[in-house]
């Protein structure tokens, strides 16, 4: 018996929630506070670029962020690396357009993504 679409999308709202929740007790306990979305790209945009030891600009860690969601997207084929600079930096290209979304789709799409990294990344 297949569920009413409100509420199979109601599971599926408050599963993501869940996971999300439980992602960020996981942060919380390793950085000892609760971070933002943008922290949690700037996190994965340093893993990507590989260099901890760096003060970042203000510019630097806006490129950090698109890194990351570049790296997030590319799971699902929005993005492709398209190779490494000079200095270290990745670089990608973007394969297709997103979807037209709602703010609130939006933020799931993104946070699914996010999931789906630090699960792939085993944290």
């Amino acid at each position: 018996m297949r569920c009413p679409a409100y509420l199979c999308y109601m599971n599926i709202a408050d599963d993501l929630q869940q996971r999300w929740w439980n992602l960020e007790a996981k942060l919380v306990e390793r950085f000892g506070k609760k971070p933002d979305m943008e922290a949690i790209l700037f996190l994965i945009g340093i893993q990507e670029y590989g260099n901890t030891n760096t003060k970042f600009s203000k510019e630097q860690k806006q490129d950090l962020m698109h890194i990351a969601v570049c790296t997030l997207l590319a799971k699902s084929g929005y993005y492709e690396l398209e190779g490494i600079d000079d200095d270290g930096w990745p670089h990608f290209k973007q394969l297709k357009a997103m979807p037209t979304m709602t703010l609130q789709e939006q933020e799931s799409f993104l946070k699914d993504h996010v999931l789906l990294y630090f699960e792939n990344n085993e944290f």
